[in-house]
């Protein structure tokens, strides 16, 4: 039952790479993307409501940051509490959890990346 497990989380992660992968490196036309920021523009000046795409690239910064700081803050719980029960496994756990933090610490800078390059077309 485990490797059918691991085989879906990496049929499943590999599914969710390909459809991400396609729009993330798709090259939109200039000309086109021009028009349809003023087109956005116009609208929300109607409604009195300033359009900024920025705006989710910085929410979506702070949402990044969150979610790395519960990720950080769950590992070293749940590593000192595996160091409280087992001491003598210590030195392996925590080996594990800074594999682990380096992973999310990667992930966290790739989140911040795309929201940066987003706030910069924006």
């Amino acid at each position: 039952m485990e490797l059918v497990r691991k085989v879906g989380v990496a049929l499943l992660t590999l599914v969710f790479g390909l459809a991400l992968v396609g729009p993330a490196m798709a090259q939109p036309d200039a000309e086109k993307h021009k028009q349809e920021m003023e087109k956005l523009n116009v609208e929300a000046k109607r409604y009195g409501v300033p359009f900024n795409p920025g705006w989710g690239a910085g929410l979506g910064a702070g949402l990044v940051i969150i979610g790395a700081g519960i990720g950080f803050g769950r590992i070293g719980g749940a590593a000192l509490e595996g160091m409280a029960r087992q001491p003598e496994v210590a030195n392996k756990v925590q080996t594990a959890m800074i594999i682990i933090g380096a992973l999310l610490e990667g992930a966290t800078f790739f989140g911040l990346i795309v929201c940066i390059l987003v706030a910069g077309k924006a």
